[in-house]
């Protein structure tokens, strides 16, 4: 499972001028939509709005033997600019890869589960055994 995603039912905004130049068309301005996911160290749900700013080039395809110049631009078929690719492309690129529901969560117990953001846990605290020498000298004398 993805940690993040744009909804399936989501409405996607793209709001693009279309501008021509010799061999192609230029779409420039942004895509906008909502995300949701699970944060990376508790669990919990965590979402927002990603906007998007995009500039990307539409060429003709590879149709009776004619090759594009650029493999980075999208294809342009029968004078139609369809815009499903640059706005999935441009979204899943900005998508976290690690969402988190704040940046302070402490996310949850490695022992017991409990979620450390609700409070702490009852769970007995980690000893390092490389550390043991010097806790014997915190320790009272003669005990």
């Amino acid at each position: 499972m993805l940690s993040a995603s744009v909804p399936d039912d989501a409405d996607v905004e793209v709001s693009v001028e279309l501008s021509s130049y010799p061999g192609g068309v230029m779409a420039a301005g942004t895509v906008s939509a909502p995300w949701k996911g699970e944060c990376r160290r508790c669990g919990g749900p965590v979402g927002g709005r990603l906007a998007v700013g995009v500039r990307e080039r539409f060429e003709p395809g590879t149709a009776a033997g004619v090759t594009r110049d650029d493999g980075d631009a999208y294809e342009l078929g029968d004078d139609v600019v369809d815009l499903e690719p640059l706005a999935r492309d441009a979204l899943l690129l900005e998508l976290p890869l690690a969402p988190l529901c704040a940046d302070a969560c402490r996310g949850l117990c490695p022992r017991c589960g409990a979620d450390l953001n609700a409070g702490d846990c009852s769970c007995p605290a980690d000893v390092d055994p490389r550390w043991s020498a010097l806790d014997q000298l915190r320790s009272p004398q003669g005990g």
